[in-house]
């Protein structure tokens, strides 16, 4: 069963949802979905509350798309990609989009950050493996860096030293999760190790669902996580500014 964000762009509404009712789904979507937020939020200006809640349900919306929605996903993403231009230029009907609207004419949020994270779900319905760790940093760049970027807009920071200090980090977190998750996106056909990293190492596809590690294995997960680990000492310098 799809979620009311999936269903609304399966079945669109006639008319606009209002703002006021579109703000209340994406402040569930935030609070439902991601632990986190509940506690985050406390230490959030209550005016940014709403902004975060409507960028965190864009996010979870393309995400869900791509990995969750019945049927063709990629018709379903150019959907959504239809709406996204409607926030820009017209009257979009997606409530997570009709919230969104006003958060990207408030601060200003260029469209081209939003499609990459639209792209990275395109990515995921046509690639299920990266032969270098360039094709897999070009992935990353789609699906984990916008987000940093349009946090720092959101809160006044538009300056290209931060964004590539927050490049690192979301790069950082995004191959976290990556190395955490092998076995589970084996098991739904995707890997994210470097094709030509594994052949190195000695390491095969089949290698990734045992239920004991091998050396090889384990000697390419520890090469995997000192990249992870270079792109958070990158980033670091964030904390700071």
């Amino acid at each position: 069963m799809v979620g009311e964000h999936v269903q609304a762009l399966i079945d669109p509404p006639q008319s606009p949802p209002s703002v006021e009712e579109s703000e209340a789904l994406c402040r569930r979507l935030a609070l439902s979905h991601y632990e986190n937020f509940t506690v985050v939020s406390h230490f959030i200006p209550r005016a940014m509350r709403q902004p975060l809640y409507n960028l965190y349900a864009f996010c979870r919306t393309v995400d869900d798309i791509g990995d969750e929605a019945p049927g063709d996903r990629s018709a379903l993403l150019d959907r959504f990609d239809v709406e996204l231009a409607a926030a820009y230029d017209g009257t979009p009907r997606h409530p997570v989009l009709v919230a969104l609207k006003g958060t990207i004419e408030q601060f200003d949020l260029p469209r081209e950050l939003f499609e990459r994270l639209i792209t990275a779900n395109r990515i995921d319905q046509e690639k299920a493996r990266y032969s270098d760790f360039d094709e897999l940093l070009h992935y990353c760049e789609h699906s984990a860096t916008p987000v940093g970027r349009l946090f720092l807009l959101l809160f006044g920071y538009d300056d290209d030293e931060l964004f590539l200090l927050s490049d690192n980090t979301c790069i950082a977190l995004q191959l976290t999760n990556f190395w955490q998750d092998v076995k589970r996106d084996y098991e739904n056909g995707r890997i994210y190790l470097p094709l030509d990293e594994m052949e190195k190492f000695g390491v095969r596809e089949e290698d990734l669902a045992a239920e004991e590690a091998t050396d090889r294995f384990v000697e390419l997960m520890r090469f995997q996580v000192k990249r992870a680990r270079d792109h958070f000492r990158r980033g670091l310098p964030l904390i700071d500014r």
